[in-house]
């Protein structure tokens, strides 16, 4: 009977020893806080940059510019006359 309780006290020891190990400190939060909101940060910017390339090479876009071009190019010429 001592034995199993000798076992059971040793397991209880051991588990309790390898969570305290687990827990990440203040200082080690800190660390992984900051490290993730830079790679927050530069997803955000690339995912940014893409959309905005994207929205400058589309169709409407360069519809939209030939347009103002045009308008412009109108009352250039209206006001010249």
């Amino acid at each position: 009977m001592r034995l199993y309780l000798a076992v059971a006290a040793l397991m209880l020891v051991l588990l309790a020893h390898a969570e305290a190990q687990e827990e990440p400190t203040i200082e080690q939060h800190f660390a992984t806080f900051q490290t993730k909101v830079m790679e927050l940060g530069k997803d955000l910017s690339e995912k940014a940059t893409a959309a905005f390339k994207k929205l400058e090479e589309s169709e409407f876009a360069t519809k939209t510019k030939s347009w103002l071009d045009e308008q412009v190019t109108k009352l250039k010429d209206a006001f010249s006359k």
